[in-house]
């Protein structure tokens, strides 16, 4: 296992990607398996063949590292990349990644000239937006390929179906635009209800009548797609050209664990597994002994049910441990064994419950979140205690903690 010590995000050193750390001096960090990443792109790409894999890295790479994850994806098989801003396109760009990148929401036209100079693919609906990369591609000289998005009933963004060919025809007649894509949007992909799958395969119906009036209307869109992560799984008529897969490039399946889509991705891979990219390890950095009934921690609101060692972890909810896991019945790892939170988290520590075992000592490891012996620890774990979702666990990983890579793929130039 190879350490990278962390460094600041606007280092040239692609081989130090991840960081956006500034609490470097203490014993917490999470640990980046890049791997792990190219692993699980190289399954979700075998799986959707032919269709192409696009890796989403916006949110720094689901809080991994954007440009980590992004070189680790492309090594793994994806062939394109996509982000949520124009800022964190020019990330991937600024770290020597060339690959195609998608703006998956359409910028407004003060930040068009800044993504077409970074070769960002914009995604486009209004006729304004339109208009905007119009003006900037002629200003730039060149040519821009777009993805026209369309809402089949996501309705957060996406043109009204009965608008889309009018602005397909738009892009047509604009010499300096060529429509590359049209796309759309599934939002419950990942639901166990009955009207859940149903929804979804009226979205696609929905999709395959509007792509067959855009050919009527004698515009045809070299590619086309609809599957997030959930639907490039169970619902093998949505991949079409192009998956673009967020959560299973990170190790995690979207929905209920066990539900609908793990089954579905079992049953279509067979003992291939995803495999999570994100560890979140401390040290302890404190131990003592306190008497039955001594209450840890602010709010006091836990008695300690025996006398017990304590230790704590300088770790907190500003580095995304949510105070809320304290009422989950949340357990930390140390030794190998599960230890529940002696108190309520704070901004910078926890507490910890080592019962009786007195060989817990300052700098013992600590799993938050990984594997540890025998014992696991997952963001669908806390998620579950949480009443949230693993997207927003891994996101929540905070700024300051140190990203570290610990496994690496071979990684091409980009």
């Amino acid at each position: 296992m190879r350490l990278v010590a962390p460094v600041p995000d606007d280092t040239d050193d692609a081989d130090h990607e991840v960081t956006m750390a500034q609490g470097r001096s203490r014993p917490a960090w999470a640990e980046i398996d890049l791997s792990a990443v190219a692993h699980n792109a190289g399954v979700l790409a075998r799986l959707v063949a032919p269709a192409e894999l696009c890796a989403v890295v916006k949110a720094h790479g689901y809080g991994h590292g954007g440009p980590a994850v992004a070189r680790a994806a492309l090594a793994g098989g994806a062939r394109r990349l996509a982000v949520a801003l124009v800022d964190e396109g020019i990330e991937l760009r600024a770290h020597g990644i060339t690959a195609p990148v998608l703006l998956l929401s359409e910028c407004g036209p003060e930040a068009a000239p800044s993504a077409l100079e970074h070769g960002l693919t914009p995604t486009l609906y209004t006729a304004e937006g339109i208009a905007a990369f119009a003006a900037a591609a002629r200003s730039a000289g060149r040519r821009v390929p777009v993805h026209v998005k369309v809402d089949t009933g996501m309705h957060r963004v996406g043109a009204d179906p009965d608008e889309l060919v009018a602005l397909a025809l738009g892009v047509a007649d604009e010499p300096m635009l060529e429509l590359e894509s049209v796309w759309t949007h599934l939002p419950v992909a990942d639901g166990e209800r009955t009207e859940d799958r149903a929804f979804t395969e009226g979205q696609l119906a929905l999709f395959d009548r509007l792509v067959a009036g855009l050919a009527a209307a004698g515009v045809q869109a070299p590619l086309l797609h609809a599957a997030n992560t959930a639907a490039a799984v169970a619902f093998p008529a949505s991949r079409y050209d192009l998956v673009r897969c967020g959560l299973g490039i990170y190790g995690y399946l979207p929905g209920t664990p066990g539900g609908s889509v793990a089954t579905s991705f079992a049953a279509q891979v067979g003992t291939e597994t995803l495999r999570p990219a994100m560890a979140l390890k401390a040290r302890v950095v404190a131990v003592r002994t306190l008497e039955a009934g001594k209450r840890p921690s602010y709010g006091r609101v836990r008695p300690l049910p025996a006398r017990a060692v304590v230790a704590t972890i300088p770790i907190g909810y500003a580095d995304g441990v949510p105070r809320a896991l304290f009422d989950g019945g949340y357990e930390v790892l140390i030794g190998g064994v599960r230890r529940p939170l002696a108190g309520m988290v704070t901004m910078d520590q926890i507490v910890v419950d080592c019962g009786d075992d007195a060989s817990v000592r300052p700098g013992d490891e600590v799993v938050l979140l990984g594997s540890q012996g025998d014992e696991t620890i997952t963001a669908d774990d806390w998620a579950a205690m949480l009443g949230t979702i693993s997207y927003e666990v891994v996101c929540g990983v905070g700024p300051r903690m140190p990203r570290i890579v610990v496994n690496r793929p071979d990684l091409p130039g980009g």
